[in-house]
């Protein structure tokens, strides 16, 4: 299972939806709205804001998305009453990929999450360093700015560890992912000692499918399980730019069966850590 940027011409990223559609858009033309309405020029609000004209204007069209402490101001700047910020948890969605929109909103409330993945880390658990590298190498090819935007939306995402409420959380991991250098061996040293700190934590475990194993339930691919707060369990499975949410109870329980396998077939989290920790000490 694979944000907000900084000021100025950095901020925002051009949305998933078509041109001049969707909740981007329409949320430009809104603010479009509420800006004449107050009487004032893009220059002007650019300025009041710390943002170039050009970055209002692309807000206005629905070609980049706002971050959420831009709406905030300018809900402020412009007088709106709260109507901009009413918009914004909407807003805020627009920035993952269309197909991982709902997803993304079950992991942020989620009271536990279970994820085994075999390409590449989690994005929960991946450096800055190592997400550049893999959205660097998506093909097609993303923009700079798309890439920027993709990085601090999966860094933002990294916030479930710090929540009051602390979810359970457990990765089953295939050994190959975890060895594989994605971004050089410096981005990788760096992710592993990501994964250790990681593994610390009180509520996370993370577990090692070695390659040598023989016995595998999981070779149909990854998965997340989720739980939400009020009990219901869903599987969330993607596969390239498609995905799927299961909340049939069969489908569902065959998903969470296989997971518990998957977890008796790796190492122990004490041995995956330590798995990882030799891995560290290689040459």
């Amino acid at each position: 299972m694979d944000a907000d940027m900084g000021t100025g011409e950095t901020a925002g990223t051009q949305p998933e939806d078509e041109p001049g559609t969707g909740m981007v858009a329409a949320f430009g033309r809104l603010l479009k709205l509420v800006r004449r309405t107050a009487g004032m020029e893009r220059a002007e609000l650019g300025v009041r804001l710390g943002y170039a004209a050009s970055t209002i204007a692309s807000y206005e069209l629905g070609r980049r998305i706002p971050p959420p402490h831009f709406i905030d101001q300018a809900d402020e700047v412009l007088g709106a009453g709260g109507v901009l910020k009413e918009l914004k948890e909407d807003v805020a969605r627009a920035q993952y990929p269309a197909f991982f929109r709902d997803a993304a909103k079950l992991e942020a409330e989620a009271v536990e999450l279970h994820v085994y993945d075999t390409h590449v880390i989690n994005g929960l658990l991946q450096t800055e360093a190592y997400a550049r590298a893999v959205f660097t190498m998506r093909r097609p090819l993303l923009s700079e700015e798309t890439v920027d935007q993709r990085v601090a939306t999966r860094m933002t995402r990294q916030e479930v560890f710090a929540r009051m409420n602390l979810p359970t959380l457990s990765f089953v991991i295939e050994e190959s992912a975890v060895r594989r250098p994605i971004g050089g061996q410096t981005v990788r040293r760096g992710q592993l000692e990501q994964l250790l700190v990681h593994g610390r934590r009180r509520n996370v475990e993370i577990q090692v499918m070695p390659t040598e194993r023989e016995e595998h339930c999981g070779l149909a691919g990854p998965f997340t399980l989720i739980e939400t707060r009020t009990g219901q369990r869903i599987a969330y499975v993607e596969v390239q730019r498609d995905s799927r949410l299961y909340t049939e109870r069969a489908t569902v329980r065959d998903i969470a069966g296989q997971y518990s396998i998957l977890r008796a077939q790796a190492l122990t989290p004490v041995e995956s850590l330590t798995f990882i920790e030799r891995l560290l000490g290689e040459k």
